[in-house]
């Protein structure tokens, strides 16, 4: 990285398929020699004029994945590049046979790197092509969005969507190493970056109640793009999905199902409403909403937390009520959950707040009070 580039590292400590996610910003020009230190780390030498597939989209293949593709040239890889449509239907059986048929062009082997350049559509798509591969080749995230650099890239979960739910199709694929550049934010788009908000407020929700009060405090600066406050709830956010992804990393626990919160209601709407008529950050707002009302009609938290919760996301310019055109229905909203991954043997199971901070996953949530919340608050 470069000399004056401030950087953050927070290790996701999981034995042999340990990584490190670098943070700093205007940072780009060094992806080559962290990609040289990753691989290094796994007990073998820095590989020159190895192969790197470039997975990326047309939003942000000028001039993103083409600062990343320079990098690696320079430092004396082949790279080649493949420039995927822009949006949620990427994410698909379509969008995957396109990543292998570059692999297959370009003679890939089982060292061949594949490298995420782009949200969480990109690299969830590009890590599902990596975890099949040659039934596995080695997998670096350059996320460019601020939902994918606070949550999607983290944790080794990759997959794609089926028509009828999103993520039904994936595996478990921890990355080699996360490379992110919050510069790359000051091109994004507003929606897109506050929908990345919507994540970071979920981690003060569901683990931290100090940092809810930090993103309350620091909502100005947040709204700003502020460097240094951004770095911060990054790093912070990095961490806390860390601290549960190495206590139940292939979600055997029940833990790691805290970091859904509000999205069985969320990837529902998204479903629904059909994909990229709601943001998944947008969709994941307004689900913590309903999904803190759930929890009001079960009794375990009051309306000042689901109200707090309002008044934080609208700070943030995030929406916390479906769209009035989506005229969704509860018995929709229902059928599409127990298609969800997190229903268990038909009954459906929610993340549920106690308090500030504090989630619990509640099974066999009777039907009728969702069907309740979704009436009320529709």
């Amino acid at each position: 990285m470069n000399a004056a580039c401030v950087t953050l590292t927070v290790r996701v400590d999981l034995g042999q398929r340990s990584y490190d996610i670098e943070i700093g910003t205007a940072c780009l020009s060094g992806f080559a020699a962290a990609l040289d230190r990753w691989l290094a780390s796994r007990g073998g030498s820095p590989r020159r004029a190895g192969k790197v597939l470039i997975a990326t989209d047309a939003h942000v293949h000028q001039p993103h994945a083409t600062r990343v593709a320079s990098s690696l040239s320079t430092a004396g890889w082949n790279c080649r590049t493949a420039i995927l449509p822009a949006g949620e239907q990427t994410k698909s059986l379509t969008g995957a046979e396109r990543l292998y048929d570059e692999l297959v062009e370009m003679r890939a082997d089982r060292e061949t790197v594949v490298v995420a350049v782009g949200g969480g559509v990109v690299g969830d798509l590009a890590g599902f092509a990596a975890a099949t591969w040659a039934r596995g080749v080695p997998f670096v995230q350059v996320p460019t969005t601020l939902l994918a650099q606070v949550d999607s890239s983290v944790g080794g979960k990759v997959g794609i969507n089926h028509p009828r739910g999103k993520n039904l199709i994936g595996a478990f694929h921890q990355p080699r190493g996360v490379f992110i550049d919050t510069a790359l934010l000051e091109t994004l788009p507003d929606r897109d970056y506050r929908s990345g908000l919507a994540e970071v407020v979920k981690y003060g929700m569901i683990l931290d109640a100090a940092f809810l009060e930090y993103l309350e405090e620091h909502a100005a600066e947040l709204n700003a793009r502020e460097p240094g406050a951004l770095r911060h709830v990054v790093a912070a956010s990095c961490r806390l999905k860390a601290d549960v992804v190495e206590r139940d990393e292939f979600e055997r626990t029940g833990l790691r199902a805290v970091l859904n919160y509000g999205h069985t209601f969320g990837h529902a709407f998204e479903a629904l409403c059909g994909y990229g008529e709601l943001l998944h950050g947008e969709a994941v707002a307004i689900g913590m909403v309903y999904a803190s009302r759930l929890a009001e009609r079960l009794g375990r938290i009051d309306a000042s937390l689901t109200e707090r919760q309002i008044g934080l996301l609208h700070a943030l310019g995030l929406p916390t009520d479906l769209p009035s055109s989506s005229q969704l229905t509860a018995e929709a909203v229902l059928d599409c959950m127990r298609l969800d991954k997190k229903s268990a043997g038909g009954a459906l199971r929610f993340v549920l707040p106690s308090r500030a901070g504090h989630v619990e996953l509640v099974a066999d949530v009777p039907e009728a009070e969702v069907r309740h919340v979704v009436e009320a608050t529709a």
